[in-house]
């Protein structure tokens, strides 16, 4: 489980609520009893349960019914039930809503793309970038999680990554060698992870004998010459494919039999559709 700090949740409550509920004030009906109830009207592989579930708790309201992160639900299943006041109820109702149904998004698209890659390699990993929309990393990390892939890069300060952008830098950008020997010799508990984006990169970067190749935007027909290059001259060295893999486009990269895809695409998935009921006890 991701850490989300009590200060994340409280942040997500202070956007929406601040004022209190001015409708539910207005109308006198805060200290009623009721309950909310939170459903998946599509189904799938879920996550962001356990932030609601805390946002509904820092209100003071009590769970009865919560899924599990990594879960998967059929159309209609319920995903959370608290109960409490009504003017807590309404408080949490949209900041609840809006975890859930963004996390939902995320893992089920994570899930699925897992799914198209496991038919055609039991070992593979799809690994997701550091590129998350702002202000969601934690959660975002968690909904990864939760639908099977794995965390490329959090930040830039726990791995290393050389990109051409780096490369420019260097003395001579062409020296695959020295870069590779100066990272080894400067981190060295370090896997060493580079990246290509052309055919001449990929070639120079495997007599360099990186311990990962990250091939970024590659044609699919490239791929195969580069694998039996690799095995030629750079046999430990395993290579990564990015760029442009996303659920549409899986399928074909997942046939290549190269076992690390990263992407970022599953941020940016639709989000789920959960709906939403408040409902007055007597």
């Amino acid at each position: 489980m991701v850490f989300l700090p009590d200060s994340q949740l409280e942040q997500w409550l202070q956007d929406d609520i601040q004022g209190g509920d001015l409708t539910t004030r207005a109308l006198g009906i805060g200290s009623r009893r009721g309950k909310i109830v939170y459903q998946h009207r599509q189904g799938g592989c879920v996550s962001g349960i356990d932030a609601a579930r805390r946002v509904l708790l820092r209100l003071g309201l009590k769970i009865e019914t919560a899924a599990e992160d990594g879960q998967l639900l059929e159309a209609d299943d319920i995903l959370l039930v608290a109960k409490g006041r009504a003017d807590a109820l309404h408080q949490g109702w949209k900041t609840a809503q809006n975890i859930l149904e963004w996390s939902c998004g995320v893992t089920d698209y994570m899930f699925r793309m897992m799914q198209i890659l496991r038919r055609h390699n039991a070992e593979g990993k799809i690994a997701c970038t550091r590129k998350t929309i702002p202000g969601t990393k934690l959660l975002a990390t968690q909904a990864v999680i939760a639908g099977g892939g794995i965390i490329h890069r959090l930040g830039t300060a726990e791995s290393i990554l050389l990109f051409a952008n780096h490369r420019e830098f260097w003395r001579d950008r062409e020296d695959w060698s020295g870069m590779i020997a100066a990272l080894r010799r400067n981190a060295p508990e370090k896997t060493l992870v580079v990246e290509a984006n052309t055919l001449q990169d990929a070639e120079r970067a495997l007599q360099a004998a990186p311990d990962i190749l990250q091939l970024d935007k590659f044609a699919i027909e490239a791929i195969s010459p580069l694998q039996a290059l690799a095995a030629q001259i750079a046999p430990s060295c395993r290579l990564a494919l990015a760029g442009g893999i996303n659920l549409e486009s899986i399928e074909a990269y997942a046939r290549t039999g190269v076992s690390l895809l990263i992407t970022s695409s599953p941020y940016y998935a639709p989000p789920a559709d959960i709906k939403t009921q408040l409902i007055a006890q007597s």
